[in-house]
């Protein structure tokens, strides 16, 4: 039989979502907000960071690589862990951890502290992020309302991600360094708060046990691999410590897959990829994911290397396009039942190059309207419009007991698409940008780097596009009239 466009919605008998429904969404998106808020909220923190606690240029560096690596390594276990024990004492465990090492990452008094303490936030996040999406796909009713729901998760994930230079700005300029992660606590007891109350308990592994040799490996694979991508800023793609390390992971991941293809309870079944909505979305989510991270950190460093933005006016001037991914994000599932998920994921990738490609054209002497605001709105209203219609394809396509592993994929393809994006893009850069001869570098010289950055990038949308239309499934209509 053929596949079809699964996250096409249809008028038969829908099921409205009780206002309890609509609390469990909040509190899971609030949760998603608080770690995709992390990824970048320290960013403009480093400086602050630095003279604080006497960190070198690496340790501010691993300032930003532990969480990351943490997140990416963990989040399959943590999606299969909330399939298994439970996803609200997944949610709680994670949320609880994640509050807990930001009090610790806040009140550091050495550099090795902080590292440590973005860690453990970064398992807590892990283990928190994946079940998010599952609550919410288990708690509103398939169809055109739990599409606006994973819309919501959509946006507001990409808001967090698009709202830590801002918010990070502000709290550096008028507290600390500290608060970009003290601020974690008080929202996070808020939202621990609501899932005590509101969220119910559901599993589908009962009576199955965790695969432990699959656990390992999948973690230490998958965290090895984000280790030597993040060490290519810092080594270069052709380093032998580099290579090694990216050797290293590819090989656990592969003794994963052996180990998963002979394990009668494994951490996951390689069938869930013969699912062609499910592993080509993920694809997907993966280069669109590689490209979004990438905009944030070009357009800040932009702003304030180029254009002598502060951090507080850099994070003023992204606004825009924070409110443009979540304009994308909540308008993508009015638009799915006329245009179709397939068709609107390539509309907003191309959408989204466009953007990138008009980026690609800044200058030393930019201004705010031709080379900020115009360029990003188009770049993350694109990415909005995409990312939904492809998260709602992979997770309406998943088994009940499959549902947390699929939201762990989703998240794993983003963040690791992030990473992978940001090491690609930041070598580019460099190697178009200028070699300084003597003193210091004229910031113009940086100009030519990021533009071929922001030029690879369109090529990696239009690249998505052209994969999303040849492998997504094809739409509900088209294999009906074919039948």
């Amino acid at each position: 039989m053929p596949q079809t466009d699964s996250a096409r919605t249809t008028p038969a008998t829908p099921s409205i979502p009780t206002p309890r429904a609509w609390a469990v969404v909040l509190t899971a998106c609030a949760g998603q907000f608080l770690v995709v808020l992390d990824v970048s909220v320290v960013n403009v923190a480093l400086p602050s960071m630095r003279t604080d606690l006497g960190l070198s240029a690496l340790g501010l560096q691993w300032v930003l690589n532990a969480y990351a690596i943490a997140f990416a390594g963990f989040m399959l276990l943590g999606g299969r862990a909330s399939d298994l024990y439970g996803r609200k004492a997944m949610f709680l465990l994670g949320l609880g951890l994640f509050t807990a090492a930001s009090v610790a990452g806040g009140l550091a008094q050495e550099g090795w502290q902080l590292v440590a303490a973005r860690a453990v936030q970064g398992l807590g996040a892990a283990v928190l992020s994946p079940a998010t999406l599952t609550l919410i796909t288990a708690a509103v009713p398939a169809g055109a309302a739990r599409t606006r729901a994973i819309g919501t998760w959509t946006a507001v994930g990409a808001a967090g991600g698009a709202a830590g230079g801002f918010v990070g700005g502000v709290l550096v300029d008028l507290l600390s360094w500290r608060w970009v992660l003290l601020i974690n606590v008080p929202v996070g007891v808020l939202v621990l708060a609501g899932a005590l109350v509101w969220l119910r308990e559901s599993r589908t592994g009962a009576g199955r046990r965790l695969d432990l040799p699959g656990a390992v490996l999948v973690t230490a694979g998958l965290a090895t691999l984000a280790y030597g991508i993040v060490q290519t800023e810092e080594a270069g793609w052709t380093a032998p410590a580099t290579l090694l390390t990216l050797l290293g992971g590819l090989t656990l991941l592969g003794v994963f897959v052996a180990v998963e293809a002979r394990t009668a309870e494994p951490l996951m079944r390689l069938s869930i990829f013969r699912t062609r909505a499910v592993s080509a979305a993920n694809v997907a989510i993966l280069l669109c994911g590689s490209s979004s991270f990438s905009m944030w950190f070009f357009m800040t460093t932009y702003a304030q290397s180029v254009l002598a933005y502060t951090p507080l006016q850099a994070g003023l001037a992204l606004v825009p396009s924070s409110l443009s991914v979540v304009l994308g994000s909540k308008l993508a599932p009015h638009l799915m039942p006329a245009v179709g998920a397939r068709n609107l994921a390539v509309i907003g990738a191309l959408v989204g190059a466009a953007g990138f490609a008009w980026q690609s054209t800044l200058t030393a002497d930019g201004t705010f309207l031709g080379t900020i605001l115009g360029p990003g709105i188009l770049m993350m209203a694109g990415l909005g419009l995409a990312t939904t219609p492809l998260a709602a394809l992979a997770t309406a396509s998943a088994a009940p007991s499959d549902a947390g592993l699929v939201s762990g994929l989703v998240n794993t393809s983003r963040t690791m698409g992030g990473a992978l994006g940001l090491a690609v893009l930041s070598t580019i850069a460099a190697a178009a940008t200028p070699a300084v001869t003597s003193g210091a570098p004229d910031p113009s010289s940086l100009v030519p780097g990021y533009a071929m950055a922001f030029r690879v990038a369109t090529g990696v949308l239009i690249g998505a596009a052209v994969l999303m239309l040849l492998w997504l499934p094809k739409p509900a209509k088209a294999v009906a009239r074919r039948g």
